[in-house]
């Protein structure tokens, strides 16, 4: 079985170039609506060292990182097409990634975390 880690990262290797999902988003797919904090956690440990597309992940309503990696994302975002509001957020009515289901399968739900 797969940690909680490795399940979101396989979400986040899928998001296409010039979308992305929030932490919740992420959440919802793996069956765990409130663990969006867990998946920070998750991409916190990659966006240094890793090739993962970590800067398509972001807070609710399109806030980004702050300090040097929200700089980071947002030439990242940027330079995939992604747009932004006027308050510095990314558009994510606009470019969030529309998946067929946002919600796990149902023996997802019921499957011990493993981190």
């Amino acid at each position: 079985m797969k940690t909680f880690f490795e399940q979101v990262y396989d979400i986040v290797e899928k998001i296409p170039a010039g979308y992305i999902l929030t932490y919740g988003d992420i959440a919802k797919m793996l069956g765990r609506p409130r663990m969006s904090r867990f998946v920070g956690f998750a991409m916190s440990a990659v966006c240094e060292t890793d090739n993962r597309p970590w800067h398509r992940v972001v807070f609710a309503g399109g806030r980004l990182w702050d300090g040097q990696w929200g700089k980071v994302q947002h030439d990242m975002l940027s330079a995939e097409g992604v747009g932004f509001t006027k308050n510095g957020n990314a558009d994510i009515e606009k470019y969030r990634w529309h998946v067929e289901n946002m919600m796990a399968p149902s023996d997802l739900h019921d499957m011990p975390l493993k981190f």
